[in-house]
Formats: structure tokens, C-alpha cells, sequence
């Protein structure tokens, strides 16, 4: 069997990457999101802070 795992995924439904494929509406990479069921919680909070991070500098309406 595998590891219980307890943190959520933060998909919110608005599953569109953008030109460098980290989705608009999760901020996670394609790689994190394909490979979530797989991860154990400790590799989960660590997506979420890198997502948590992009977050901040996220910018839909500019280059660059």
C-alpha cells in the first residue's frame, strides 16, 4: 500500500499553462502536477511554497 497522504491538491480548475508551463491557475510546473498523486506530503509542501512563490511574481499581462 501506499503513503497516506494528507496535504490537498491546490488545483483550482483554471488548468491553462502559460508560455513558461506553470499553470495560471495552481502555479505549479506540468512535472508537478503530473507527478502530485505520486509525491509524499513532505515533497507536496515543498511544491506548494515554489508555487506559493511564483505566485507572487506572477504577472498574466506581461513578457517576460
Amino acid at each position: 500500500m501506499g503513503v497516506e497522504c494528507t496535504v490537498p491538491s491546490p488545483c483550482v480548475s483554471l488548468c491553462t499553462l502559460d508560455d513558461s508551463d506553470i499553470c495560471v491557475g495552481c502555479h505549479r510546473s506540468v512535472d508537478e502536477i503530473v507527478r502530485w498523486r505520486q509525491m509524499d506530503d513532505d515533497e507536496r509542501r515543498g511544491v506548494l511554497l515554489l508555487a506559493q512563490e511564483r505566485s507572487h511574481h506572477y504577472k498574466p499581462f506581461t513578457s517576460g
